[in-house]
């Protein structure tokens, strides 16, 4: 049955269905987007009591109520400045050192680093020695993106590509699954050096948001694109730790890259498979500046 659910996404039209979903998710159609809701709450057990609107029919959209936001400390922030914090909620797919310019997938599957960033051997080189870490957000999860330390944004890379489910299942059986799907790549400029966000598209995942320049895919490009960002002056984007950064409307995930030298030891208890929430200890911090 597996080896059936991989095969189907081989030969899906997964563009063509994930913006057919997208059309829907965004339309505002009443009775009708409340009932998928509803339904939606019911098949994935999800906990409306966090939300800052916990009833089904406070949304005008699927998106609207995919995007939700929870109610004001729900999720504290680590605030000891030695602490990067977790910055979605979903669960930790891998984590650890980048090897050789490779990340680990999942038994018997690496990727380059470089692919995952879009070719842009600058960017690679600014994480050699350094570690990664992926999240995957479940369906059930709270969708909106958050800094795990403060930095400023200097670059972002559209990377065009396919839209492989980015389950666990996927990840033990498609090579080099996140370097191949479509992502948004945003390369952040912290005290500790470059941390990348690695925002990955998959199946039905209709939009791929950033605050600072809204919806990025839609519509699908053909080739790699990238934008530079001031770092200095009243330009400069600049956003703390625990602020939002994306949005993801409907699941995906997020690989994290950071510098050599940036992390002394992942938080007790962070590890594959892990749960995380949004604003808890993801990673203790070396050399942090007072």
């Amino acid at each position: 049955m597996d080896n059936l659910k991989i095969a189907l996404q081989y030969m899906l039209p997964k563009h063509l269905l994930s913006r057919l979903v997208g059309k829907f998710a965004a339309a505002e159609a009443g009775a009708l987007t409340t009932a998928a809701i509803k339904w939606f709450i019911k098949q994935y057990k999800i906990d409306m009591s966090e939300a800052a609107q916990s009833e089904p029919d406070a949304y005008k959209s699927f998106n609207a109520f995919f995007t939700r936001a929870l109610k004001p400390g729900i999720r504290p922030l680590d605030l000891d400045a030695d602490i990067m914090v977790h910055p979605v909620d979903g669960a930790v797919s891998q984590l650890g050192p980048i090897k050789d310019g490779r990340i680990f997938q999942a038994k018997g599957h690496h990727y380059s680093a470089l692919t995952l960033l879009g070719d842009q051997a600058d960017d690679a080189k600014r994480f050699e020695g350094g570690d990664f870490a992926t999240i995957y957000l479940a369906p059930k999860d709270y969708h909106r993106i958050h800094m795990p330390i403060k930095g400023t944004l200097s670059k972002m890379t559209y990377v065009p590509g396919e839209l492989f489910s980015v389950n666990p299942l996927t990840a033990k059986h498609v090579p080099g699954l996140f370097a191949r799907n479509e992502r948004v790549v945003a390369i952040f400029e912290t005290e500790l050096g470059p941390l990348a966000m690695v925002l990955v598209g998959a199946t039905i995942v209709a939009s791929i948001e950033t605050v600072w320049a809204g919806t990025i895919t839609p519509p699908t490009g053909k080739q790699v694109f990238t934008w530079q960002y001031p770092t200095q002056g009243p330009d400069a984007i600049t956003l703390d730790k625990g602020d939002e950064m994306g949005r993801f409307k409907l699941g995906s995930t997020v690989v994290m890259l950071f510098a050599k030298d940036t992390i002394q030891t992942f938080a007790e208890g962070v590890e594959a498979e892990a749960i995380t929430r949004m604003g808890q200890a993801f990673a203790n911090l070396k050399d942090v500046k007072k």
